[in-house]
């Protein structure tokens, strides 16, 4: 294997050692993820019981300023009947006395639901406030191990980075673009080994004049099917 083609076979395996971190990357970023969506969740169920506390509250609220109205509207026609002279004007006093009455026992009744349904509510938000701590204490340790795993994979990759630059001064300009465009559509598969006298990028089989070419190395050589760059690994080699 001749030195271009040598050097370019270490800075192909390089560059696969770099882009191998995105997926554990990717994989620690969903943890945090995972663990903020259960977060997210209990809280939306949080809040929406502390919309439907004080909705209800309102509605209490409401139905206790109708009582002060109605106890109002009794007190005046306390007042009223003294006053009354006619048996036509006694019943009218008389049925919107009983109409109040209903209204007052309906705004009792529902200021009692209500308030046993905020009761029961109450008790839910608490035990879903406590999964809120609790979610949010998963939360910060899951975020402290990721941010460990990120730090360790991000001095890893800072070292091949390095190695990466030493590896690209020592390669002649023509030959790095050359790799580089290939690249481009290839990714980490811009150079592969020939295994069985297949690319191992197509898995298309060689002719045996570039087959021939590729274990000579003296010469970089392109998989006639696909184009990326073929070259012999030594095992192949030393059989």
């Amino acid at each position: 294997m001749n030195k271009r083609l040598r050097e370019l076979v270490e800075l192909a395996k390089n560059d696969r050692t770099i882009d191998s971190y995105r997926p554990e990357l990717e994989a620690a970023d969903k943890k945090v993820t995972k663990a903020k969506k259960k977060i997210d969740a209990v809280q939306s169920e949080a809040d929406e019981l502390i919309r439907a506390i004080a909705n209800n509250e309102e509605k209490i609220r409401t139905f206790e300023e109708q009582l002060k109205l109605l106890n109002n509207q009794l007190a005046l026609n306390v007042k009223k009947a003294k006053e009354i002279s006619t048996e036509k004007e006694m019943k009218a006093l008389s049925l919107e006395e009983d109409i109040a009455k209903e209204k007052m026992t309906f705004a009792n009744e529902e200021i009692e639901r209500l308030q046993k349904i905020n009761e029961t509510k109450k008790v839910l938000f608490d035990e879903v406030n406590e999964k809120v701590k609790q979610f949010a204490h998963e939360f910060q340790a899951v975020v402290e191990i990721v941010n460990v795993e990120k730090s360790e994979i991000e001095q890893s990759k800072a070292e091949l980075f390095e190695k990466r630059e030493i590896l690209i001064r020592n390669i002649e300009q023509k030959v790095l673009s050359f790799y580089e465009k290939i690249r481009i559509w290839a990714g980490n598969t811009a150079v592969v080994p020939v295994k069985k006298q297949a690319c191992y990028g197509c898995h298309m089989k060689l002719n045996d004049k570039t087959y021939s070419e590729v274990i000579k190395g003296d010469e970089i050589v392109n998989c006639p099917h696909c184009g990326r760059i073929l070259y012999i690994e030594r095992e192949t080699e030393k059989a």
